[in-house]
């Protein structure tokens, strides 16, 4: 499978498996035949176990270790830590208020511009590269710093807390679907969200399209009844991106990624939380709207 997200692509672990079948590496050598990265790393494994290893055999060994679930977590944390960090700092830096209203915007759209630009970069690197990830982290946290400083300041200021536990509680909830088998991602779940994230893709650009030459409120997917409905969509997009997170993740470990994947695990995970919390932070802007009118 590749797994994706609502805007990029990220690899799958377990390249070379046929169906979204649970498949379990085997302990005997037929594991090699369905596992990316089991040429090889037997030898290692073996040459491991020798103490008297030369020092350049037992770096090698090192730098092949395989991923863990410890891994993807010090790597997610690093990563959204930099996003909250940078968010913060935004919030404080950036002031909201009329004066400067415009400038902190052109800064925070700068910022999404140069994230999403970083994204695409690491995207198509054949290998994750920190740098570039604990960047886009960086700049994503100036972006949504400044997104949230205006929501709370001109819609309601308990909009922000809500929408972050509101992104925890839909975390939560795909973790423990999927931990409980609740959640199964299949080929055709898989075609399914892909399929419905790129007709909600093309529906947001078109509403922007519209918003920018036309004025208001666009197609008005943004606003209103047809806004709830058009965020609650999102969301739901955003826990079955979740899913496939976690399928890669589980994959990762399970087929012997090497460590280094973490990073695209954290950077995945990374891109829909971010995703999950934008989309949560308007739809609450509406139906706080709605409720002060």
């Amino acid at each position: 499978m590749k797994s994706s997200n609502p805007v990029f692509s990220r690899r799958v672990f377990n390249r070379n498996t046929a169906d979204f079948n649970d498949q379990k590496p085997h302990a005997d050598d037929s594991a090699a035949s369905t596992n990316p990265y089991a040429q090889g790393t037997a030898d290692l494994g073996n040459t491991a176990q020798n103490a008297d290893a030369p020092p350049d055999t037992q770096q090698l060994v090192s730098s092949t270790a395989t991923m863990t679930i410890d891994d993807v977590v010090a790597r997610t944390a690093t990563t959204l830590g930099t996003v909250v960090l940078c968010a913060v700092l935004a919030w404080v830096l950036l002031p909201v208020d009329e004066a400067n209203l415009s400038r902190s915007y052109g800064i925070a759209f700068g910022a999404a511009l140069l994230g999403f630009g970083l994204s695409l970069v690491q995207t198509f690197k054949a290998k994750p590269v920190p740098a570039l990830i604990l960047a886009y982290a960086a700049f994503e946290g100036i972006f949504l710093g400044v997104v949230s400083s205006v929501a709370s300041t001109y819609i309601s200021p308990g909009v922000v807390i809500q929408a972050v536990l509101g992104t925890m509680a839909v975390f939560a909830g795909v973790l423990i679907a999927y931990k409980l088998r609740w959640i199964r991602v299949t080929r055709r779940f898989y075609g399914f969200v892909t399929a419905a994230a790129m007709g909600f893709l093309l529906l947001t650009v078109a509403n922007l399209l519209f918003s920018a030459f036309a004025g208001g409120d666009g197609l008005g997917f943004r606003s209103g009844g047809l806004g709830i409905v058009f965020g609650i969509i999102g969301i739901i997009l955003g826990a079955c991106f979740l899913a496939l997170d976690f399928k890669q993740v589980e994959d990762g470990i399970a087929y012997g990624a090497p460590r280094e994947e973490s990073w695209l695990a954290a950077f995945g995970l990374t891109l829909t939380l971010v995703w999950i919390y934008l989309e949560a932070l308007q739809l609450l802007s509406i139906l706080s709207g709605d409720k002060s009118a």
